[in-house]
């Protein structure tokens, strides 16, 4: 019997089922081997199809049985069975187009549904009968007519020509060459540094969702940090607005992930729980003033966040030779901004957390879009790897210019390496 979480309520019953044994065979295999979450999914909803037991099968019961939500739980807020599934589909046909290429059986989930179905695979048609063909008579080539040779001058310039061809091609197989070798040392930067988040349990992606007080008629205001109660007491509690600058870089992670097969779950800051936390790597996108979530974390401790009626700027707490001990800027006209970048261990054992956390929601974006591209990250890995070339853990300071109500121009200023 295939080891999981679920395995001690299968029924005898299911086990005896020749569908089962194929189920164990799936769990087994290359495709699935590391992503227990998958392979509880895949027994926990093969067990409701065999048993016939659809109902148990719903999104709902799905969330609560497999994944641990709480009973009644939003399941259109919180999207991780949706996403499983979607893998889970992947992973199924990935499977049949290779190990599982001759089983007996093929197991399918169709979209828009999480009950499996059980199937056998289509014969194979049998090839028709040859039918014999008399073959044609072989009729002699006429013998080649011996052309003329031209003179010595005509074929010194031929022989001129061949050569430039092939100069010229050479010339482009290592332009080629080059180009692709210097693409593919960029790719690994980028696969280096975001692997620990390409992997088969997909991350946590938090975005800002800010508690404000006040109406978008009268004008809105941070709410104070108090707890909900009190503020929901307040009867103006407003927590549906998030930053033009956190929506893109959403965006940008959203092609980033989709680039390399791989995919995340979305939450807002405020519907994040702490035991999705513990066993998951996270994605924090927005600075602490926005997302809530960021407070209760020991996050930063080299960098952190500071605002004035006037200024803003992030605090640098152990300044080096020649450094400020504020990245400060003016909040009119906002023509530059601060963003801190850290890679953090996440809150289990083994886990990361990433976070992009600008002073405004343009400083998020800019710090976003630095770590989607080549040359930007294979910058930033340079002072960042170890002896090994692993990725250790930092914080960093990125600056960035702004214009026309978006990020230009975006540089390192500073790294600290834990």
């Amino acid at each position: 019997m295939a080891s999981s979480n679920l395995a001690p309520d299968i029924s005898e019953k299911v086990l005896g089922d020749e569908r089962w044994g194929c189920i164990e065979r799936i769990a087994a295999s290359q495709h699935f081997r590391g992503s227990a979450r998958l392979k509880d999914f895949l027994f926990y909803v093969s067990d409701c199809a065999i048993r016939e037991a659809p109902e148990e099968a719903t999104e709902q019961q799905i969330g609560i049985r497999v994944f641990h939500r709480h009973p009644g739980y939003n399941s259109s807020e919180d999207s991780i069975v949706r996403t499983h599934a979607r893998i889970l589909r992947q992973k199924l046909t990935a499977y049949y187009a290779e190990e599982g290429l001759h089983d007996d059986i093929a197991v399918e989930m169709p979209k828009g549904h999480y009950l499996p179905v059980f199937k056998k695979p289509h014969a194979q048609p049998s090839p028709e009968p040859a039918i014999a063909v008399a073959a044609e008579p072989t009729i002699p080539a006429p013998l080649a007519t011996p052309q003329p040779v031209g003179d010595t001058k005509s074929r010194k310039w031929l022989m001129a020509a061949i050569l430039l061809l092939i100069l010229l091609g050479v010339a482009g197989g290592v332009e080629f060459w080059t180009t692709n070798s210097t693409q593919s040392n960029s790719q690994s930067a980028v696969n280096r540094f975001w692997h620990p988040f390409f992997s088969e349990d997909p991350p946590l992606v938090i975005f800002s969702n800010a508690l404000f007080t006040g109406d978008s008629t009268n004008g809105l205001r941070y709410a104070q940090q108090q707890t909900t109660q009190d503020t929901q007491a307040a009867g103006n509690l407003v927590d549906t607005y998030t930053g033009i600058g956190e929506l893109t870089s959403v965006y940008s992670l959203t092609q980033l992930f989709d680039a390399h097969k791989a995919h995340f779950i979305l939450k807002r800051s405020l519907l994040m729980t702490w035991d999705e936390a513990k066993s998951q790597n996270l994605i924090f996108i927005g600075s602490t003033a926005e997302n809530p979530s960021l407070r209760v974390l020991e996050s930063t401790r080299d960098f952190t966040m500071m605002a004035t009626p006037t200024t803003a700027g992030l605090v640098n707490h152990h300044p080096k030779p020649g450094e400020p001990a504020v990245y400060e800027r003016a909040e009119h006209p906002l023509v530059k901004d601060y963003a801190i970048l850290a890679y953090l261990p996440g809150v289990q054992s083994g886990k990361h957390m990433l976070i992009f956390s600008g002073l405004t929601t343009f400083g998020t974006q800019a710090a976003v879009e630095y770590m989607c591209h080549q040359d930007s990250v294979a910058e930033l890995l340079k002072q960042v790897s170890g002896p090994k070339g692993e990725v250790r853990p930092f914080e960093a300071v990125l600056e960035t210019t702004i214009g026309g109500g978006v990020p230009l121009e975006t540089r390192l200023v500073t790294v600290r390496v834990h």
